[in-house]
C-alpha cells in the first residue's frame, strides 16, 4: 500500500488535510475529518482532470453512478499513473496535458471503452 498525503493550503506541509492510498484494488482518500473516499479501479468509468486553483490540479475518477475518489495531482507518483495505465487505452500523454492546462472547469480525459451495462429485465409475478 502507498499513501501520499496532500498539504493544505496555508498550513505546515507536515500537517496534511488528506492522504491518498493506492493499491492494486483501488484508490482511497482519507480526510483529515474522517470522511473517506474510495474507487475499486475495476469500477473506474471515467477519469477527469481539472479545479485548478493557486493550489492543486484535481484526478477526478468516476464509477457509473458519477461516484468517485479526488485525487490531488500533490498526491499522485509513479504508482498511482503506472495503475491508470491499466485501464483499457487509458492515454498518460492526455493526463499530462490537461494537467499542464487544467483550469477551474474539468475535462474528461479517459472514459471506459465498454457500454454500461444494462439492467437486467425483472418479471414480476
Amino acid at each position: 500500500m502507498h499513501g501520499n498525503s496532500v498539504p493544505e493550503p496555508g498550513t505546515d506541509s507536515r500537517v496534511p488535510d488528506s492522504y491518498v492510498y493506492v493499491t492494486e484494488e483501488g484508490v482511497t482518500r482519507h480526510y483529515s475529518d474522517g470522511s473517506v473516499e474510495a474507487l475499486a479501479w475495476e469500477d473506474v468509468v471515467e477519469v477527469r482532470v481539472g479545479g485548478a486553483d493557486d493550489t492543486d490540479v484535481l484526478i477526478v475518477l468516476l464509477d457509473r453512478e458519477g461516484e468517485g475518489c479526488v485525487v490531488p495531482r500533490s498526491a499522485t507518483d509513479a504508482t498511482f499513473l503506472a495503475r491508470l495505465r491499466y485501464l483499457p487505452d487509458f492515454d498518460l500523454d492526455r493526463l499530462s496535458s490537461a494537467v499542464e492546462t487544467a483550469h477551474s472547469g474539468y475535462v474528461v480525459v479517459w472514459r471506459s471503452p465498454e457500454p454500461p451495462s444494462p439492467l437486467p429485465d425483472l418479471e414480476y409475478d
